[in-house]
């Protein structure tokens, strides 16, 4: 019973070709006098990511790496979860639940990734480390959630994982609003509860609405503080100003409500 094959051989190639398994974890399919692959695990993640692993878009192999989840705790088929990388301007992580975005990664997650953004790819990827006694592994768990667990002297340990409370999921108090410490939703200065909105095809919810409409001419913003960073989907982005560069963008444009960092490094961008 053929479980798996492959038609990169060369038939008419007589050089030895072998299969491998390297020290990465990494298997791959090559002739044993090149370096290059014919073929490696590694494009094809499975529910955990290994350091020298990327998980993004490879327009160079026109491959798109992701991690889906395992059915349960005692079954490997593929879940409903995956874990995949979004390629807008600013990239970002999004965990979806059949298709349907759930949750969208947060300034902690770019503290334990390497992100690539270039005409050839972007992708994400675990720093390597040259310690084998400490080894991190990025893993969607067949419940939903994504842990960074840590091996260390034989033992594993979670260092992080996400979604951590109701104010992780993706859009869970709609547009014009924010998720407080207590995990509620309040709309911001300016906005008042009025109005539904739909989420999803059977469930609907209230939508904050401006108090009054502002005209083009308004020339103050309302700073907002420990806010995660901005959806990049349908924004502008520029990374190479600062805020207040980008301020007078944003004033100079009747279609720009806010501005924001995308990266809070070394005074923001």
């Amino acid at each position: 019973l053929t479980v798996w094959n492959t038609n990169l051989v060369n038939q008419s190639n007589t050089e030895p070709f072998v299969a491998e398994l390297l020290d990465n974890g990494n298997f791959v399919l090559k002739y044993s006098n090149r370096k290059s692959f014919l073929w490696q695990s590694f494009d094809y993640p499975t529910d955990i990511l290994l350091p020298g692993m990327k998980l993004g878009w490879d327009r160079k192999k026109n491959l798109t790496k992701i991690l889906t989840s395992w059915a349960s705790l005692t079954n490997p088929s593929s879940g409903r979860f995956v874990f995949k990388i979004e390629n807008w301007k600013v990239s970002h992580g999004l965990i979806t639940d059949t298709g349907q975005v759930e949750y969208r990664t947060g300034a902690s997650y770019s503290n334990i990734v390497n992100i690539t953004e270039t005409e050839e790819e972007i992708t994400h990827s675990l720093n390597i480390t040259t310690n084998v006694s400490s080894i991190s592994l990025l893993q969607i768990t067949s419940a939903g959630s994504l842990h960074l667990i840590g091996f260390t002297g034989g033992e594993l340990h979670t260092l992080f994982a996400y979604p951590r409370n109701i104010c992780d999921f993706y859009n869970t108090c709609g547009a014009n609003s924010n998720c407080n410490t207590s995990m509620n939703c309040e709309c911001i200065a300016g906005f008042q509860w009025g109005g539904q909105y739909a989420r999803g095809l059977t469930k609907t919810r209230q939508n904050c609405v401006r108090k009054s409409q502002l005209s083009c001419h308004e020339k103050e913003f309302k700073k907002i503080r420990n806010m995660k960073l901005p959806d990049t989907e349908y924004t502008i982005v520029d990374t190479k100003v600062g805020l207040e560069e980008c301020e007078k963008k944003c004033l100079m444009n009747c279609n720009c409500t806010a501005f924001a960092n995308t990266d809070m490094r070394n005074g923001g961008t």
